[in-house]
């Protein structure tokens, strides 16, 4: 019997946990589950007699070695910065970990120690990074066997809400960490090349500078920039590409609008606001807005946006940002974490609610003096609010790669990434059979 070891049931681990429990009899695994809240592990076992549920402090190294000790394959679900302390257990005990995070230069370092060990530390392998990687190699290796030479490549993901359930002004509900999308953009300037020219996007133009795109079925979306598309150069293996760009997707409005938080201070995180456990939305609005005795909150909002953009205060104004009922719960917040707290009292899933996952990838290339482009593009919509679109895009790529460990399919070691054929095509063949499918189209440019 192989034992998989999941650090971590929170909601992105729900359809991996369902994964490799209906596999489990057929492969015989043995799925022992840690999460700080026990009943939680319980209810996604649901008493499948090949799940062990288990609650200790998996950031404790003490407590979490035994279980790494007795497990052919840890998933490692928890927060990125403990992905390291993790690796380093399972490259002294000679365990295999998945990990569905960026690699770290600490976690790239320990690629040949994991080599030495004999086993494999695969990372990014979800959906943003994850799917996107794979869904893109398979492109640019499919151009480049027959020839061609990428000249643009373009790729923007975006979790979203679906449209059935799509019943707010901002187009748009938590589908991801809160904290992540208010804080979105920041920390340094977005950085990309276009047509053979290095770009940079400082934050406080970021959301004001968007691609615009449509899917057919699905309507129209703003693309903003991410911060790093420079590195995917070495990651694709395009160094000389002279376009190369990714991006976040959101519904047309949305950025415009998010854009005015930006302007007015209020996604800054550097500073703790005075008195903020008896803060208003009106108060808090109010703080960000030119003191004026003559002019109501709302009149003094409506002057800061100017006649060109009165379109948005719709959406303001639906949040509630008016309202002078106090916010429960905040004492010495920043700004962000004031802006979090109204959003997320307005933009959470409602009951019954579906999410949906979009990505979108564009490539441009040249052969035999020809220009082609093609286009891919990916929508899931999640099944409820357990089985997300986030969690199925994310956590399905996670454990077909463990079933791909377990069974010795997936032969490599050190520290690496899903972007070799051997991988991602037996990934995408299964993602496919989940209804998790690229639609290609291709059309000659000149």
């Amino acid at each position: 019997m192989k034992t998989i070891l999941v650090l971590g049931a929170g909601l992105s681990s729900s359809s991996l946990i369902r994964y490799f429990l209906e596999n489990a009899q057929e492969n015989n695994w043995n799925v022992r589950i840690v999460d700080r809240d026990l009943e939680l592990v319980k209810q996604k076992i649901n008493g499948h007699p090949n799940g062990v549920a288990l609650t200790f402090n998996a950031l404790n190294a003490e407590e979490r070695r035994p279980e790494i000790e007795k497990a052919d394959l840890v998933i490692s679900m928890l927060p990125a910065r403990f992905h390291v302390d993790v690796a380093e257990d399972c490259i002294e005990l000679k365990t295999n970990l998945i990990t569905p995070s960026y690699i770290s230069p600490e976690m790239r370092a320990l690629d040949q120690k994991a080599k030495d060990a004999g086993i494999v530390i695969m990372n990014e392998i979800g959906v943003d990074p994850g799917i996107d990687h794979m869904s893109a190699m398979k492109i640019i290796h499919e151009i480049q066997d027959k020839g061609g030479k990428l000249t643009s490549f373009k790729s923007f993901t975006g979790g979203l809400i679906a449209p059935e359930s799509d019943n707010n002004p901002w187009n748009y509900k938590f589908t991801w960490n809160p904290r992540n999308v208010v804080l979105a953009g920041q920390g340094g300037a977005a950085s990309f090349i276009r047509n053979g020219e290095y770009k940079y996007i400082p934050y406080n133009r970021l959301f004001g500078r968007l691609d615009y795109m449509s899917v057919e079925g699905y309507g129209d979306f703003v693309g903003y920039a991410n911060r790093d598309s420079l590195s995917y150069r070495e990651t694709y293996g395009l160094q000389d590409i002279p376009t190369i760009f990714r991006g976040t997707l959101r519904r047309p409005g949305y950025c415009e609008a998010w854009n005015v938080f930006i302007e007015l201070g209020m996604t800054d995180d550097t500073y703790s606001m005075v008195g903020t456990e008896e803060l208003t939305p009106r108060g808090f609005m109010n703080a960000f807005l030119p003191y004026n005795s003559n002019l109501t909150v709302e009149e003094k909002m409506k002057a800061f946006l100017r006649e060109d953009r009165m379109h948005l205060y719709e959406k303001f104004e639906w949040l509630g940002l008016f309202k002078k009922e106090p916010l429960v719960g905040l004492e010495d917040a920043s700004p962000a974490q004031v802006l979090q707290k109204i959003l997320v009292d307005k933009l959470s899933l409602d009951e019954g609610d579906k999410d949906m996952l979009v990505m979108i990838h564009e490539f441009e290339y040249e052969l035999n003096g020809e220009r082609s482009k093609i286009t891919s593009h990916m929508v899931n919509i999640g099944e409820d609010q357990v089985y997300t679109s986030m969690s199925n895009t994310v956590g399905l790529p996670a454990a077909i790669c463990g079933k791909m460990i377990l069974t010795g399919t997936l032969k490599s070691t050190g520290v690496t990434l899903p972007i070799q054929r051997e991988v991602y095509t037996p990934i995408l063949n299964e993602l496919d059979e989940y209804g998790i499918s690229f639609l290609e189209k291709e059309l000659v440019l000149s």
